[in-house]
């Protein structure tokens, strides 16, 4: 019984390691766009509203985050022309969250295509929050 307790910490322990591995990372990015935002916390619950919303102001073929990354963050995307896109979750993707220069880029990237403006501090922080989440 011993043994099979062990085992079982151990496969669950390797399980969350990636995604541990993720928010350690993304720790002071979070840190700095909380910074930006003014202290606010961040919630999950809107960042998955931000990942999920249809909006007008971007490109009509990107209306939401769900166009190009579907329905669910753990699950592998489609840019327009076709090319896979890899999860945007933490637990599938953990070294997504790592670089501060590439999240930056796509946050720049992305929001622009979809909301036709760059992402406020606080609306970076409720996505990276969401996706830490997942």
């Amino acid at each position: 019984m011993k043994k099979q307790t062990i085992a079982s910490a151990m496969l669950l322990a390797l399980l969350v390691m990636p995604l541990n591995m993720a928010m350690a990372a993304s720790g002071p990015i979070l840190e700095e766009f909380k910074k930006q935002a003014g202290g606010v916390e961040f919630s999950a619950e809107r960042g998955k509203t931000l990942f999920s919303a249809r909006f007008t102001g971007g490109k009509p073929d990107t209306p939401s985050c769900t166009s190009c990354h579907g329905a669910s963050p753990k699950n592998t995307g489609k840019t327009r022309a076709g090319k896979e896109i890899a999860p945007m979750a933490a637990s599938k993707s953990p070294e997504r969250y790592t670089d501060p220069k590439k999240v930056a880029k796509w946050f720049r990237r992305n929001c622009r295509s979809v909301l036709g403006r760059e992402c406020t501090p606080t609306e970076k922080g409720d996505f990276l929050t969401f996706m830490m989440s997942q």
